[in-house]
């Protein structure tokens, strides 16, 4: 299976990575809106390639993991090359995600590819956890909690802040509504009562520093609904202590069976990250197995983890899956 990687930011070297670790996987090239020769890669001989010359690249790669931004990236890169590679992306945009579906759906089936969106750990394997668990127990409710772990559009969003520096933004379940879910209660959480937000800021001299922590908790959409603490360090404090892109979360289904709807039960799935992008590259290697092997089979067009059988994930066969994993 020849993969290419487009982009090679966090993300992209993280599916270099991945690719080393999986024997049925080769990387065949990465392609980049850089300079290429500004970008080295780990994999000796392995060619580095402007975007620009990427359709040049359609009988030499079998699946293209498309590693850009779900903001402004993806939406127009995904059925872009979904017209020349199956594709592979982490769109995450969870309410566009409907529009987005459709435009690379459109394209995929077009030109007979197939192209999974939206493939990482939330959305991808938190959702699979969503609809496996209400499935299952009908007669319930969902929690999510992300977390502790630091959240790279709410940190890039203080560091448009005039007089801002650097900083990290850690996203934190709230323990009591954590164990109230546990218990098997099921409340009706507000977002401000199931997380918090702590911030590591690094300011510049003469900043306002009073002014910049009242910018951040009033910001819509980042931070004026949860309770948010603000913390001043320095940058070397911040280097040492914050450098890591560490996180997780949980997936919990509460709910009842029985007769009389006696019996209580916890669904729940838990996921613990050093590393937040090496662990989404390594689940978009493996939907990019599943792509391959569902496009060889004659399949086109957009698809998400919902649409993807686990034995397509796994480089076993069918015989060893059920001989060791069954």
């Amino acid at each position: 299976m020849k993969i290419g990687i487009l982009g090679y930011g966090n993300l992209g070297r993280g599916v270099e990575c991945a690719i080393r670790q999986n024997a049925d996987a080769e990387l065949a090239a990465v392609f980049t809106r850089r300079d290429p020769s500004s970008v080295k890669i780990l994999t000796e001989g392995v060619p580095v390639v402007h975007v620009s010359e990427i359709t040049g690249y359609r009988d030499k790669i079998d699946v293209l993991i498309i590693c850009g931004g779900s903001a402004t990236d993806l939406p127009t890169m995904t059925p872009e090359y979904a017209k020349y590679f199956n594709v592979i992306d982490s769109f995450d945009t969870h309410a566009k995600i409907p529009e987005h579906f459709s435009n690379v759906d459109r394209a995929a089936k077009a030109s007979g590819k197939v192209a999974i969106i939206s493939a990482g750990w939330d959305p991808g394997m938190f959702s699979l956890n969503r609809a496996i668990a209400s499935a299952i127990l009908p007669d319930g409710a969902d929690y999510t909690f992300w977390g502790k772990g630091v959240s790279q559009g709410h940190s890039d969003a203080i560091r448009r802040i005039e007089g801002v520096l650097d900083a990290r933004q850690y996203t934190i379940p709230v323990p009591e509504a954590l164990e109230r879910v546990r218990s098997g209660e099921t409340p009706d959480l507000s977002v401000r009562e199931k997380h918090t937000r702590e911030c590591f800021v690094v300011a510049s001299p003469l900043a306002d520093k009073a002014k910049i922590e009242k910018e951040i908790k009033e910001m819509p959409n980042y931070f004026a609904d949860y309770d948010t603490t603000v913390h001043f360090i320095s940058q070397e404090e911040l280097d040492r202590d914050h450098k890591g892109i560490p996180h997780g979360g949980l997936v919990i289904r509460s709910g009842r069976t029985g007769k009389d709807l006696e019996n209580r039960h916890i669904i729940e799935y838990s996921l613990k990250l050093d590393s937040n992008p090496e662990f989404t590259s390594s689940v978009l290697v493996a939907y990019a197995r599943a792509a391959y092997r569902m496009n060889r089979k004659g399949e086109s067009g957009c698809k998400t983890v919902f649409d993807v059988a686990p034995a397509l994930l796994s480089p076993l066969s069918g015989e060893e899956l059920r001989s060791h994993m069954l």
